[in-house]
């Protein structure tokens, strides 16, 4: 046999081979859209959506006097694209609730006599509250605002200042919540919320296919027993498996990296408890779309990416586009972390967490109410 013939033979081997493997791998659509997607979705999410100097920061101000400069500053900060002016208070207590609520990142407040000590030299102080539970958009935003009211007052043709030698007024900065501006009282509550979705997610959407794998639904089927309770008994477990990853998370934060829980260790269980069911569920779609085990991973990280980079765990939820702000708010683990961290951090309770802890609800009973629905119809 020649060396002509048995290179075309193996030629041919080779290109029947791989014919063969494209054929297969179109029809495997899953896998093939994983493969397209997964590239395309990086390129988006991190070239437009992921920024770490965030602007068009949620920000109130608390106006504790009416005046020509009191007004000079609000334009300033409306004109800048660091910060963007939700609402005008007048009361300290407002001033509370827009932080413990995550309404708001900020709060300026300008207080009573400002003006007229400015005018007199005196050096009077502006006080700016800020949310430092994100430490990366507090610092970011901190470190522009003097430049930006300084601006104004040297703008404003309305104010002498008495003495040109001093500083008008000096900021004094409150970090609230996170005073040192410490990492770790962001990441770690951060983590309860990605890790839960990681493994929910795995363990769920692998535990249909695994019974249709096996040939083992049918016997389930054969049984008196209905298609929703088959589903109910088989998310009761992970529910368990959930809550108690959570614990070890949560005592391991509060130990070993001092992470406090200043708020209701009930509520905090409760809204644990819904987020690992809108997990279940989830995990439960995709396993009743999937063909194979290989699949429903492949979905489950498909969509435990954008959960990682649009939910505010790892970058500034405020420093988004707001399309890539849409998307997160689609997202259970973006609620669950600002309810977690407002609990754990700031001691806030359920009532004042309204928004965030009734998109969670939504979300968990729409999830479930689709896997029910495909669950029903994968068995038929």
């Amino acid at each position: 046999m020649s060396t002509a013939s048995v290179g075309n033979g193996f030629l041919r081997r080779f290109w029947a081979m791989t014919i063969k493997e494209f054929i297969q791998m179109t029809r495997d659509r899953i896998t093939l859209a994983t493969m397209v997607m997964i590239p395309v979705m990086q390129l988006f999410l991190f070239g437009f959506a992921i920024n770490t100097t965030p602007h068009n920061l949620p920000t109130t101000v608390l106006m504790r006097e009416n005046t020509d400069l009191g007004r000079s500053i609000l334009g300033a900060l409306k004109n800048t694209d660091f910060f963007d002016i939700r609402q005008v208070v007048t009361r300290a207590e407002d001033m509370d609730r827009v932080l413990e609520s995550g309404s708001a990142l900020f709060v300026v407040e300008i207080p009573e006599g400002f003006e007229r000590a400015v005018r007199r030299g005196e050096n009077p102080s502006l006080l700016v509250a800020a949310d430092a539970t994100d430490p990366v958009a507090a610092s970011s935003a901190l470190g522009a605002l003097s430049g930006i009211i300084s601006t104004a007052l040297e703008r404003d043709r309305h104010v002498t200042i008495a003495e040109a030698s001093k500083p008008p007024f000096t900021i004094v900065q409150h970090r609230r919540y996170n005073p040192a501006g410490s990492s770790t009282l962001n990441i770690v509550p951060g983590l309860l919320g990605t890790i839960l979705t990681m493994t929910l997610l795995i363990f769920t959407a692998l535990s249909v296919t695994r019974e249709l794998e096996r040939g083992t639904m049918e016997n389930l089927l054969s049984m008196p027993i209905k298609p929703v309770e088959i589903m109910l008994g088989k998310i009761a477990p992970y529910v368990v498996i959930g809550l108690a990853q959570a614990i070890i998370i949560i005592t391991a934060g509060y130990f070993v990296f001092r992470v406090p829980i200043l708020g209701s260790p009930l509520a905090l269980a409760a809204v644990t408890a819904l987020f690992v069911v809108s997990n279940l569920s989830i995990g439960y779609t995709f396993s009743t779309i999937a063909t194979n085990q290989l699949q429903a991973v492949q979905m489950a990280m498909m969509y435990f990416l954008p959960n990682i980079l649009l939910s505010g765990f790892m970058f500034p939820f405020a420093g988004m586009p707001s399309w890539g702000q849409w998307i997160g708010e689609a997202l259970p683990l973006t609620h669950y972390i600002r309810v977690v961290r407002a609990i754990m951090l700031k001691g806030a309770s359920i009532e004042v967490l309204a928004y965030d802890t009734l998109a969670l609800v939504v979300l968990t009973m729409i999830a479930m109410t689709i896997a029910v629905k495909r669950f029903r119809r994968t068995l038929d």
